[in-house]
């Protein structure tokens, strides 16, 4: 399994156009194959800051997404929103041992 989190800072003031572009996002992306999270959060003492949980099945369901229009429709949606450029961290699953989808 593919965890990755993925960290997004906006500019002030973008705050509810980048949640509006990326819930038309999330429900195309949950379907995807492959696809097992897809979680945004908004740091609750910082609202210009957000984060994606995403977890994929394999390297090959993270590449379809990175391909997929609704995917490339908000890329290009939020690019001016950002504050600083969106920072992607992998991460390891440790636990549980067995995920289950």
């Amino acid at each position: 399994m593919i965890v990755t989190c993925v960290y997004i800072h906006v500019k002030p003031g973008s705050e509810d156009d980048f949640i509006k572009a990326s819930e038309a996002n999330h429900p195309e992306s949950v379907k995807e194959a492959g696809n097992i999270r897809f979680d945004l959060i908004q740091q609750a003492d910082d609202p210009a800051s957000f984060m994606f949980y995403e977890a994929y099945e394999s390297e090959e369901a993270v590449l379809t997404h990175k391909n997929t229009p609704h995917y490339l429709k908000w890329r290009d949606t939020v690019k001016d929103m950002m504050a600083e450029p969106r920072k992607g961290v992998r991460y390891n699953i440790l636990m549980p041992k067995t995920v289950v989808k």
